[in-house]
């Protein structure tokens, strides 16, 4: 069983913000699926973070979006050593400026609570501090074929290479493991 994956969505990226962009499967493809499809999808999704949202939106559904592909477009242009670009900057500072704020359960679990704009605008402010500071140099894209997840590099050596070693990784292996077999 893949734990990476929580209540239909992938969780490989290693931080809230990169999960969210693992919201749109296929960018690499000629087909892509939008898996925060409707408002109970946001309210899923939120859920399987962590997070406690209530009375999800159509326009918290259309923040949610927004802010997955400005992440998505700044930590590829991060990973790229290309400029920012200005308006998604400028854009994703203004999300984040509404962010919840963190509470410990009474089980001493630490939640996020709020109304899902509240929610979605503390997901932005962690993208903030992760393509802000020295962690931005850890962010990669999965190099499986076809794959576009971005996650949070936290190995020792600073090279891990797919998203998931049950997913992508195994699929490398494999196919390389093939090649040597059949070369």
């Amino acid at each position: 069983m893949d734990t990476d994956i929580r209540d239909g969505f992938k969780f490989r990226g290693g931080h809230v913000a990169l999960d969210l962009t693992a919201t749109l499967t296929g960018r690499k493809k000629a087909e892509q699926k939008d898996l925060l499809g409707g408002t109970k999808d946001l309210a899923r999704w939120l859920r399987a973070a962590g997070m406690e949202a209530s009375d999800v939106s159509i326009d918290n559904l259309a923040m949610a979006r927004e802010l997955r592909e400005i992440v998505y477009r700044l930590v590829t242009a991060r990973l790229a050593g290309k400029p920012l670009d200005e308006l998604d900057r400028e854009r994703l500072n203004s999300l984040a400026r509404e962010g919840a704020a963190p509470e410990l359960t009474v089980g001493g679990d630490a939640r996020w609570r709020g109304g899902p704009r509240a929610l979605l605008s503390s997901v932005a402010a962690e993208a903030v501090w992760l393509l802000g500071n020295d962690r931005a140099s850890r962010l990669r894209q999965c190099q499986g074929e076809g794959c576009a997840v971005l996650f949070y590099d936290i190995s020792r050596a600073g090279e891990r290479r797919w998203c998931s070693m049950t997913a992508c990784g195994n699929k490398a292996k494999a196919a390389g493991f093939r090649q040597r077999k059949v070369g």
